[in-house]
């Protein structure tokens, strides 16, 4: 081979390894790069599976928060429900209460009107002791059960008060004024009862007095024996005199 052969040979050569060594780093510089891109994207795939890790633990919390209120609100409702049972359970007790009312009040406003008419039956057959103001009593009740504005405990209150005055007619000792017909004449007098034991009517000029005869439903006159006791009666009963012993007409039981 002749030298110039073989410097040909040679500087190819070099070129070659200079050209082999400029490929492995062309290589080398590309394999560094897609490298540093595949930490990147392995970086960004990190920081979006932190991110998921953390909503996952939110929503773990979460859910966790929520089963906890379900718990409570099946425990609240449950108690809300044992309340409403409670309430219900009181309004038909309430309801059973209202309808035995009911069925009392059936019963019981007949009840009252029999009591009316028979203290009125009573009061007229009874020694005529403020006779009016009996009367009176038992009409202002016919009025008051007819009132749709009063109840009627109240009404049965008020028939009761009113049987009750006719127990303390006769349990006392009482004198008012009034008139009276003796023997087709007009008397003012003043009334003497003491319960229903005597009933006697005294002339306002204490000249005359009476006594009631419950039997034949008119007053008799008294005789002078009797007049002194009728006027100390009446001055006891208003409290101008000392109650004391008297002498007093009273009929004899049969």
């Amino acid at each position: 081979m002749s030298k110039r052969t073989l410097i040909a040979s040679t500087v190819m050569g070099a070129f070659a390894l200079s050209g082999s060594a400029a490929v492995s780093a062309v290589t080398l510089n590309d394999l560094h790069k897609e490298e540093a891109k595949i930490h990147a994207a392995a970086a960004k795939s990190q920081e979006k599976i932190n991110a998921l890790f953390e909503q996952s633990q939110e929503l773990l919390v979460e859910y966790r928060q929520t089963v906890d209120q379900t718990e409570n609100l099946k425990v609240y409702n449950d108690y809300i429900a044992s309340l409403v049972e409670d309430q219900q359970r009181s309004i038909d007790s309430l309801q059973r209460q209202i309808d035995s009312i009911e069925e009392t009040k059936q019963g019981i406003v007949p009840l009252m009107f029999r009591m009316i008419d028979s203290l009125e039956k009573f009061v007229e057959l009874d020694i005529p002791i403020h006779l009016e103001e009996r009367r009176e009593r038992i009409q202002r009740l016919r009025d008051l059960m007819a009132n749709s504005n009063v109840t009627v405990s109240e009404q049965f209150r008020q028939v009761i008060e009113a049987y009750l005055v006719e127990v303390e007619y006769g349990t006392k000792m009482s004198s008012y004024q009034g008139t009276i017909d003796a023997n087709g004449t007009e008397n003012t007098v003043d009334f003497f009862n003491l319960g229903r034991t005597a009933f006697l009517a005294l002339s306002l000029d204490q000249s005359s007095a009476w006594v009631w005869d419950n039997d034949e439903r008119q007053w008799k006159a008294l005789g002078d024996d009797y007049l002194a006791s009728a006027v100390e009666a009446v001055k006891m009963a208003k409290g101008t005199a000392t109650p004391e012993l008297i002498k007093l007409p009273i009929k004899a039981a049969e």
